[in-house]
Formats: structure tokens, C-alpha cells, sequence
């Protein structure tokens, strides 16, 4: 059994966070998806590129507020120089006119519901964790590579961090995937999390699960393990038998 677990050192520090997780068993692999699935996930994406507008009222992406909260959490735990927040990277593609692409269907699925609810959604492969997933304030110098690099670039004393027992896994909360445990083409088993920590956007946060669960099932041929909620009263999920 593999589970996710939230430790006390980041409810420590965000009390009020919330974190949607959709576990999708049995997805098809990416050569399996037929064509009419992927294009109705890629149109998603494109509608949820026009849909992010609503969010951004300032050309300046740090005082759109689906932005400030972010950079503001990003405050509270050591960061690597420049880290920011997915979502900030998705936006602010909307924001210079350059609309976020299509990739794979699993990858573009979590991009148009990040897009759509300017929330940072993740995805990872569960076959590929060792042991269960944590969330918490680390001691440092957990293994790291990230997507697209070559050189290994280990975790910072007091950084937030996904990890399991082999290393991290997203780094500075999520800001940073690595390439250990990334959903790849073959990926049959994925941990997709969507994090919030604006108390009043949680209507928003289960209508994003909903929709990225509704994604998985119907596009991606998958079955939905669970899909919850993890706050402070409940820490700690099932992810995997």
C-alpha cells in the first residue's frame, strides 16, 4: 500500500491549505488514446487558455491575486533563487499572448484544468515512487534531477517539497518536477494534486478535481482510485493497494 502523506511541519506553516488529489489507475498509454480523445482534450486546453483571462486583471503578474498568494507563500519556506509556483508560469504565458501548447493528453488534461482555475496542478507516476509520497519542510540534500536537465540539484535545508524514500519529488512545493517519478507515455498509475491556500477558493478547488477526475475517466480511459480533499483534519490518503 502506497500513501500520501502530509506532515505537521507543513501544516505548520500553511494551515489553511487545501489539496485536491485525483488518483487515475489503468491509464491508457499515450500511443492508445484515440484520436477523438485527445483532441477533445486538446480543445479543452485551448478553451481553458481563453478561460485564464478572467483570472489576470493586471499586466503585471505578480498583482493578479491567483499570483500574489502564491509569491506570498513562496516567503514562508526556503526557495531556490527564482522559484515560482506553476500556475505563475502558466499565466503568464496567457498574459504575453503565448497560449500553452499541447504535450501529451495526461499532461495537457492538468494544464487546461490549472488554466482554467488558475490552481497548480501536478501529476507523477505512483510505479515509479518508492514508498509513500510526503509533504513537508525537509532537512535538506534529498536526490533531485529535474525535467529537462542534466546535473542532479538536491533539495535546500528547510525547503518544501514532495518527496519519497528514494529523493524528492517536486521541488519548492511545486515548482519543479523531477524526472524520477514524471508521467511519461507509458504511465498506467498517476498521483494528479491541485494545491490551494485561499481558504475561500474552495468551491474552485473541488470543481477542479471534479473536472480533471471527469478528464482521466473519460479521455484518458482511466479509473478514478479516489479523489479527496486533504486538509489538516484529514492528512494522510491512499493512493495505491
Amino acid at each position: 500500500m502506497k500513501q500520501f502523506v502530509t506532515e505537521d511541519s507543513f501544516w505548520e506553516l500553511f494551515p489553511d491549505a487545501q489539496i485536491g488529489v485525483v488518483v487515475a489507475h489503468d491509464m491508457r498509454p499515450t500511443d492508445d488514446v484515440p484520436e477523438e480523445d485527445a483532441r477533445a482534450i486538446s480543445r479543452r486546453l485551448a478553451d481553458a487558455n481563453a478561460a485564464a483571462d478572467q483570472h489576470l486583471t493586471s499586466n503585471t503578474i505578480s498583482q493578479n491575486e491567483v499570483v500574489a498568494v502564491w509569491r506570498d507563500a513562496y516567503q514562508r519556506f526556503k526557495t531556490k533563487k527564482g522559484a515560482r509556483c506553476s500556475v505563475e508560469n502558466l499565466l503568464k504565458r496567457v498574459l504575453k499572448g503565448n497560449p500553452v501548447g499541447s504535450i501529451t493528453p495526461s499532461v495537457d488534461a492538468y494544464n487546461a484544468v490549472s488554466l482554467r482555475y488558475a490552481l497548480p496542478v501536478g501529476g507523477e507516476d505512483i510505479d515509479a515512487m518508492e514508498g509513500d509520497i510526503r509533504l513537508g519542510v525537509t532537512a535538506g540534500g534529498d536526490a533531485f534531477r529535474a525535467l529537462g536537465e542534466d546535473e542532479d540539484a538536491p533539495t535546500l535545508e528547510g525547503e518544501l517539497c514532495y518527496r519519497d524514500d528514494a529523493g524528492a519529488i517536486c521541488r519548492c512545493w511545486n515548482w519543479r518536477d523531477g524526472q524520477r517519478t514524471a508521467l511519461t507515455d507509458e504511465s498506467r498509475k498517476a498521483f494528479l494534486i491541485i494545491e490551494s491556500v485561499d481558504p475561500s477558493r474552495g468551491e474552485d478547488l473541488q470543481a477542479a478535481i471534479d473536472e480533471l477526475a471527469e478528464l482521466a475517466e473519460q479521455h484518458l480511459g482511466a479509473t478514478i482510485f479516489a479523489k479527496q480533499i486533504v486538509t489538516r483534519e484529514n492528512p494522510v490518503m491512499v493512493i495505491d493497494e
